[in-house]
């Protein structure tokens, strides 16, 4: 077919296009391999499109199997933003499907090119529906504040991707652990929560809570907003995964990386 204007993938039918590259993305994930970025072949991908395929990749997960146990940003860094030309973070999925039990090893044999970072990490206590949502209300809503630990991994050769390319792969989802400390958000100066990044026992990077969105509350709130403009909220019960603090670190077999927190404990794992 010829191209059409408005949300349509270059020369495909756009709800056929949708649940088809959704498909062929959650393929590469299942069988480890990495794939050229959607928007070599569909130059004409847009945002809108892709949280479409991001969406549909959901629904084929939850056919399969896997439950929404919540949400994860990413692009909450300003600097991440101004190099991808954004004003906002992305959101994407979690699942059950993703959860690493703590002292698991990392199953390299299921994953292609895996990066960790170091997070901030809601429990919601009740449910935060946008527009509107500032920090304060979004904080109100969080029951318990966890350090916790995300393994990327792009589906995209050598992670070359844009920014609708990325919105498809849900993010470069793959794993996450949360660490042992709970804590209640108003005791803490989130802002100031500080993270130290260690690759086998060395200072790798380190970050603060104030490197997110300036607060992790203001990521949460942002969340909820972006979210309630595809008809989405963020439900009681689900984590939200507030974004790195520090840039993500290479994780090959063998390495182990680890993340003290200031008042969230530590938390690390071995790939």
């Amino acid at each position: 077919m010829e191209k059409e204007s408005g949300d349509m993938v270059q020369t495909v039918e756009p709800l056929r296009s949708v649940e088809s590259l959704a498909r062929e993305l959650l393929r590469a994930e299942a069988e480890h391999t990495a794939r050229a970025p959607l928007t070599d072949t569909y130059p004409d991908l847009d945002i809108d499109l892709a949280y479409r395929i991001q969406d549909e990749a959901l629904s084929q997960r939850i056919e399969r199997g896997e439950n929404i146990v919540g949400i994860k940003l990413g692009l909450t860094s300003p600097a991440k933003q101004l190099q991808m030309g954004v004003s906002a973070p992305l959101t994407a999925w979690l699942t059950d499907a993703m959860t690493l039990p703590t002292r698991t090893p990392l199953p390299q044999e299921k994953l292609i090119h895996p990066r960790v970072e170091p997070e901030i990490t809601f429990v919601m206590g009740r449910r935060l529906a946008g527009p509107g949502v500032t920090a304060a209300t979004a904080l109100a809503a969080v029951d318990r504040v966890y350090a916790s630990l995300e393994v990327i991994d792009s589906r995209y050769l050598d992670f070359r991707f844009t920014l609708p390319d990325v919105i498809a792969d849900n993010a470069s989802s793959a794993y996450y652990l949360t660490g042992p400390v709970g804590a209640d958000p108003a005791v803490l100066n989130l802002p100031l929560e500080a993270c130290l990044l260690e690759v086998d026992g060395r200072l790798a990077a380190t970050g603060v809570g104030a490197d997110v969105q300036g607060h992790p509350g203001e990521a949460l709130a942002m969340a909820a907003n972006s979210l309630a403009e595809r008809g989405h909220a963020i439900e009681a019960g689900w984590i939200v995964m507030t974004g790195g603090l520090t840039d993500a670190i290479a994780a090959p077999r063998g390495t182990t990386i680890s993340a003290q927190f200031t008042h969230l404990g530590s938390i690390a794992v071995t790939s």
